[in-house]
């Protein structure tokens, strides 16, 4: 297992910057690496790409030097082992709304003491035959890790607070248009009492010392998260993809 250049980055003070896709090819993950991106997020919640698919794209982030993450469906142990074990270096855990799902999440992605994840000879720790030994590698592991829920509904920012309490969370990444579709706003989450909300859980977050990420829609919109503090920035490959494909398009009308 290598150091966690997303970890690094945000312990140095700086925003990581990448993108989280459904796309299941890992030329994909290696453009983005090429670009200059730091991390890549498989998503396999909204996309259908399950630990096997996901084993290519994580060996093509490794090669290309990209970090690879994960947006898993849902907090099943194994599933998350499997996808820990294949090599990834951070969980984003979408519908997550309680501490005792933030308690359960950190039991399943870290390893004793700390939590309750299961050990073998895996490709994250090299099979067991690399120059760390078992110890070691729990440790390390345990350190470098990103264990990131999502704020997606009203009911988690309502228990956001006693969700920052719980030990061994690195922060939170916020779901805009979750968000605003739970307060009511179904054509997104433009409107200024979901931007007022989105701001309540910077300032909560960030008050209790975790990291706070979102999405962005562009460089501008990335640097005004920024500059209110948040350190995990993504966009989305396909609207990437889509509005430069529209762009170039609009050439020939």
């Amino acid at each position: 297992m290598k150091i966690n250049p997303v970890k690094s980055k945000i312990q140095q003070g700086q925003a990581a910057i990448g993108v989280i896709s459904n796309f299941s090819d890992p030329m994909v993950a290696e453009i983005c690496a090429y670009a200059g991106l730091d991390f890549y997020i498989i998503d396999a919640e909204h996309g259908a790409i399950t630990p096997a698919e996901a084993l290519p794209i994580i060996r093509a982030c490794q090669a290309a030097g990209i970090a690879p993450m994960a947006r898993i469906r849902s907090i099943d142990p194994k599933l998350i082992l499997q996808f820990l074990d294949a090599g990834i270096v951070g969980v984003m855990m979408p519908g997550v709304s309680t501490a005792a799902q933030v308690e359960a999440l950190v039991k399943a992605v870290k390893y004793p003491p700390e939590g309750e994840r299961g050990l073998g000879p895996v490709r994250a720790w090299e099979f067991g035959i690399g120059p760390m030994s078992q110890a070691d590698y729990i440790r390390f592991a345990n350190q470098q890790i990103l264990v990131l829920p999502q704020i997606e509904d009203l009911k988690a920012v309502e228990n956001l607070p006693q969700m920052c309490n719980v030990a061994g969370i690195d922060g939170f990444i916020i779901g805009p248009r979750d968000l605003a579709m739970s307060m009511g706003y179904y054509d997104g989450p433009n409107h200024p009492a979901v931007q007022q909300t989105i701001d309540r859980i910077i300032e909560i977050v960030l008050a209790h010392h975790l990291v706070i990420g979102t999405t962005a829609g562009n460089a501008e919109q990335a640097k005004a998260l920024i500059s209110k503090g948040a350190k995990i920035i993504m966009h989305y490959t396909g609207a990437m993809l889509g509005a430069a494909a529209k762009a170039f398009a609009a050439a020939g009308k």
